[in-house]
């Protein structure tokens, strides 16, 4: 069966211009991406986890990684058995890993190569980087005018800031994210992710997409030019609307928004917290009817969602007071048998043994040689034809060179053995 997929995705292949081989990984590249070829340049969060949603979904994303170096994520992660993180499993999932030192001449032509017969190169340096070695867009699009250059950084390729350091925490701040984040009696604070540069990333993969579209209507590629403070900023609702047009700062509000009630975290008789969002009219009634008070739903401290908002504290303690006293369990089916959304704070415990996690697939298991059978995230969003799937997790430092610079960039063994010996791969 794998071989007559092969067969089939090289035929799709060769109608769009050229051959796109499995390489050497383990398992058939499924997906709508499977005809699309990624180089992935830089390093972190910000660009690579770009790479890694456009790898689920089937493309062949060629990492390329300083010898002997690699990604500094292949050293990140709480935990680290047998010595090695467990960020990079994950991050580097579904790719082909490759030496390069791009800081050389025969690197840089290298990579050339490579564009002849790619349809992205995705990279996060400092904006001048790629134009300091001869592999700016125009270089590049010369090679070939197909070509999608997404190009992820701190604050963009243009403006005063341009050239700055900029990390996602760095961006979280800018764009407005961590003011509102937090308790209000103490400084902003963090999510305990690192947002920001994944919603950079995730923009990053949605503006490549929409470039493929124009390369299938124009046949000319573009470069995506993604910021994380501009990504941030784009999540960020209505606060600038707000300031500009009605002179509102919103602030920091701890486990609620302001004027959005009920919808907050509420406690239970066996001391864990249930989200509760009844904040919408016809919910809230319901709710009414749960608590055995339907009066409540006609009261007009509460009885619209203005009216709610400006009692918004009252009502949490209301609904606090008689939520105290059921068993979560309890309390989820008695709010569900009312159409009431709420749901548990989870961890990853309870992740792992969630029903709906296991009819879903959310969380899926894939061997790692070092590390055994392990648990990460499956690919999102689903595909009711052409889903996505984890082939493999993140592959070892240079794993691909002989597929990359022989076949694919057409060098001998014995051109490799040079560039080996010389560094540059």
């Amino acid at each position: 069966v794998q071989t007559r997929q092969r067969s089939c995705l090289k035929s799709v292949n060769r109608l769009q211009g050229r051959t796109i081989g499995m390489g050497t990984e383990s398992a058939p590249r499924t997906g709508p991406l499977a005809n699309i070829r990624v180089i992935e340049m830089g390093t972190m969060i910000a660009g690579p986890f770009c790479g890694q949603l456009l790898a689920d979904h089937g493309a062949e994303v060629i990492k390329l990684e300083q010898p002997g170096v690699g990604d500094p994520m292949r050293e990140w992660g709480k935990e680290k058995p047998h010595g090695k993180a467990l960020f990079w499993p994950v991050l580097g999932r579904n790719k082909l890993s490759a030496t390069l030192n791009a800081r050389e001449a025969d690197g840089q032509a290298l990579i050339k190569k490579l564009v002849e017969s790619a349809d992205i190169l995705l990279e996060n340096f400092r904006p001048g980087t790629m134009e300091r070695w001869g592999l700016s867009y125009e270089d590049l699009s010369e090679i070939n005018p197909k070509l999608i250059m997404i190009r992820v950084s701190g604050f963009g390729q243009t403006g005063p800031y341009a050239k700055r350091a900029g990390y996602g925490a760095i961006g979280e701040a800018m764009g407005g994210l961590r003011y509102t984040t937090g308790d209000p009696s103490l400084p902003p604070s963090r999510a305990g992710i690192s947002i920001g540069d994944s919603l950079a990333a995730t923009h990053a993969c949605l503006g490549a997409m929409m470039a493929l579209h124009q390369v299938h209507l124009t046949g000319k590629g573009q470069v995506v030019d993604a910021s994380i403070f501009e990504s941030v900023l784009n999540m960020m609702e209505n606060v600038v609307t707000d300031y500009d047009a009605g002179g509102y700062i919103r602030e920091r509000t701890g486990s609620f928004l302001p004027k959005i009630a009920p919808s907050n975290i509420y406690p239970t008789k066996d001391d864990i917290w249930l989200v509760i969002g009844a904040n919408q009219d016809s919910v809230w009634a319901r709710m009414a009817e749960a608590m055995g008070r339907p009066e409540l739903a006609t009261d007009e401290r509460y009885a619209t969602h203005g009216a709610r908002g400006i009692n918004q504290i009252e009502l949490d303690e209301l609904i606090s007071d008689w939520t105290k006293d059921f068993p979560v369990a309890e309390l989820e089916e008695l709010l569900h048998a009312h159409g009431i959304p709420n749901g548990k704070i989870n961890r990853a415990p309870e992740m792992l043994e969630d029903p709906q996690f296991k009819a879903r697939e959310a969380i899926i298991r894939v061997d790692h040689p070092e590390f055994g059978n392990i648990a990460m995230q499956n690919v999102a969003p689903k595909l009711s034809e052409t889903q996505g799937t984890v082939r493999h997790p993140g592959p070892g430092l240079g794993e691909h060179n002989d597929y990359v610079w022989g076949e694919l960039a057409g060098n001998s063994a014995d051109d490799l053995a040079v560039l080996r010996d010389r560094g540059i791969i």
